[in-house]
């Protein structure tokens, strides 16, 4: 598996799109707008791949202000979820984060996925809420 950046408005991207209309918004009834993929131009997206080329994961970083990147829309192919494709996108982004001198991570995580990052050292902030018709924890990790 190779982890690598993928640009907005390619084939790449496309197929981003797909996996997280499977894995994200088809089972909550939801479909992206045109709106939403636009706004998605100055973030930076970031790619899991098999040995043959097939997209198997995906993770997409927002930077926000003050030094904080926001972590979205993490999803991993059915076929591939509880082998470690997730830990290792995480992990990625969180490198290249460093990289480019972001200081902390952030995150809306579903309810169901905070015990997730809470083994990989995240921390919930605050109170659940509600976003995109299900539970979220606002969560954080230093880098």
């Amino acid at each position: 598996m190779q982890i690598y950046q993928i640009e907005f408005a390619t084939p790449e991207y496309d197929e981003a799109v797909r996996l997280r209309e499977e894995v994200l918004r088809r089972p909550l009834g939801l479909e992206f707008t045109p709106e939403q993929l636009a706004g998605e131009y100055a973030d930076i997206h970031l790619g899991a791949f098999d040995t043959s080329g097939r997209l198997i994961g995906y993770l997409c970083l927002t930077p926000l202000s003050e030094g904080a990147i926001k972590m979205r829309q993490v999803a991993v192919a059915p076929e591939w979820q509880g082998k470690g494709i997730g830990k290792k996108l995480v992990a990625a982004s969180e490198e290249l984060a460093k990289q480019l001198n972001f200081k902390t991570m952030t995150m809306h995580a579903r309810e169901t996925a905070v015990p997730f990052y809470q083994r990989l050292g995240y921390r919930t902030l605050g109170d659940r809420f509600e976003e995109v018709t299900i539970p979220h924890f606002r969560m954080e990790k230093k880098l």
